[in-house]
């Protein structure tokens, strides 16, 4: 008799396999218990075999077997997503919540990166995605309870301490500054800054009637508005992504790569006046700047981050129609006509106005109060040597 192909033990076990699942699906409990068993004792390297002996056995609420087949699959393939997904469901069942929530959170963070899956597959991973928002929010609500009854939400609370709990609970992402070029280390990760942190912008805001008045005799005389983001010689043409010379987003400089425009900022006196004695930064051929920014309708500004995050800006609202708005990592704000805010666009921010009006703002940079002066004049001769090492016009927008 002829020996058996190298071919024919595989499909045979498969055979076997689809029989055990067939009786599986059928509600066939014992029958597939048995096969399985049966299955693993000549081929124990079968992950399929024992997927199906830890859901036979979850169904017959044999917890501690389900269990040990579940850690063969993941003792020899740790990201194996449905192993990950029925061990949390395992525990799940057993009431080991916090559990579950690791494993599923560990299936959904395997698959993000996994390409494309089958069509059963991607159904689980979307219901243990429910789970862990189930999970998420039950957490939140016994941990907000918990809180009251200690008091630690009575009397003034702490919006640092509201933003952990949004955080700790998935409310909020978390952003950090990652400027595109230079990081200096050891600066506070905040996205808006309190207002009280700059005395001077009470009588920038004192302004704002004088500065929107020069703003709409430019805009009734046609004043021209250059794209914000432009091209430069020698330079790839596609980093910069849809707003690379596009005139939807516009600006009319004042002061930029730290030179004054002489004949825009005669039209505009008191906003220069205004500009007087802000701590702007300086640095050669790259700073201080300052514009009229403006937002066409229907514009979005996608998500981007800055150069580096020795600077803050800050925003003066001059014109502000309906449905525009700021985002700053986790923070969304809606601009005030007359209202200043300054924020950190070494986080990751966007900007849009979804209304048919133009928008337009007063927007200069400034230092980050946190340095000391000797720091900022090191950076500024930093950044010096690297203008005299490269020469010319430093590639700087804001």
């Amino acid at each position: 008799m002829p020996s058996p192909s190298k071919n024919s033990t595989p499909t045979s076990l498969a055979q076997q396999v689809q029989r055990s699942y067939a009786a599986l699906q059928s509600g066939q409990l014992a029958d597939a218990l048995q096969s399985f068993e049966s299955l693993l004792q000549t081929h124990p390297e079968d992950r399929a075999s024992w997927i199906g002996l830890a859901m036979t056995c979850m169904q017959l609420a044999h917890w501690a077997r389900a269990d040990q087949a579940l850690e063969e699959v993941l003792r020899t393939e740790p990201r194996h997503l449905q192993a990950l997904i029925l061990k949390g469901d395992l525990l799940h069942q057993q009431g080991e919540f916090r559990g579950a929530l690791t494993y599923y959170q560990a299936a959904l963070r395997f698959a993000a990166g996994g390409g494309q899956l089958p069509a059963g597959l991607r159904s689980e991973l979307q219901r243990a995605q429910v789970q862990c928002a189930r999970y998420q929010e039950q957490f939140e609500v016994q941990l907000r309870q918990q809180l009251a009854a200690k008091d630690i939400a009575a009397g003034e609370t702490s919006s640092r301490f509201n933003e952990s709990l949004d955080l700790l609970t998935g409310r909020k992402t978390l952003y950090l500054q990652q400027p595109k070029i230079y990081y200096f280390p050891g600066l506070p990760q905040i996205q808006f800054y309190d207002n009280k942190v700059f005395p001077w912008i009470s009588e920038l805001e004192a302004a704002f009637d004088e500065i929107r008045i020069e703003l709409q005799a430019l805009m009734a005389e046609r004043a021209e508005f250059e794209p914000y983001v432009k091209d430069m010689p020698n330079r790839p043409k596609n980093v910069a992504g849809p707003m690379l010379n596009n005139p939807d987003w516009s600006a009319f400089h004042l002061i930029s790569h730290g030179k004054v425009h002489a004949e825009n900022a005669a039209r505009c006196p008191r906003t220069m006046k205004a500009l007087e004695g802000l701590p702007l930064t300086t640095m050669k051929n790259r700073s201080p700047s300052a514009m009229f920014s403006l937002l066409r309708p229907g514009t979005r500004i996608p998500p981007h981050n800055g150069l580096v995050n020795t600077r803050l800006i800050c925003h003066l609202p001059l014109i502000v129609p309906a449905q525009c708005g700021l985002r700053v990592g986790n923070d969304t704000r809606e601009p005030v006509e007359g209202k200043a805010w300054v924020f950190d666009d070494s986080i990751e921010h966007e900007a849009w106005n979804l209304s048919d009006q133009v928008r337009v703002i007063l927007l200069f940079e400034i230092w980050r109060p946190e340095l000391s002066a000797h720091e900022r004049a090191q950076v500024s001769a930093m950044f010096e040597a690297i203008e005299d090492h490269q020469g010319g016009v430093g590639e700087w927008n804001i």
